[in-house]
């Protein structure tokens, strides 16, 4: 069983910067594919960027250049620093966890999940 709890959302104007953390439990991280996904009112659930055990690193298009996923093993949590904030980055974020090596980019794939930190960008 892994707990995931996520931290740092808040309010930042545009071209702003947020960085997010998820703090997880259990001694099997380092084993674990971490994702962070997203979901604005009205619509479904997101990727937006993953980091494998081995550190392969996946980023969703609108993200790229913008978003950093990171993990440190040592203190079992992963990290989120998005740049350049836009409007259209508000949404709900969350932390997942995947133990299968098999992971993917759709939300059903992933196991654990965090209860979510409101992001939000004015304009």
């Amino acid at each position: 069983q892994v707990q995931l709890v996520e931290s740092g959302g808040g309010l930042v104007q545009a071209g702003g910067s947020l960085r997010l953390s998820c703090a997880a439990s259990g001694r099997t991280f380092s084993n674990y594919a971490m994702g962070w996904f997203r979901q604005a009112p009205g619509k479904e659930r997101e990727i937006v960027a993953a980091i494998s055990w081995r550190g392969n690193i996946y980023y969703e298009d609108s993200v790229k250049g913008r978003f950093t996923i990171s993990r440190d093993n040592a203190k079992n949590t992963v990290f989120l620093q998005m740049n350049s904030l836009k409007p259209e980055d508000t949404a709900v974020y969350y932390c997942a966890a995947e133990p299968s090596p098999q992971w993917g980019t759709l939300s059903y794939l992933w196991h654990y999940w965090g209860q979510g930190t409101q992001v939000t960008v004015s304009s």
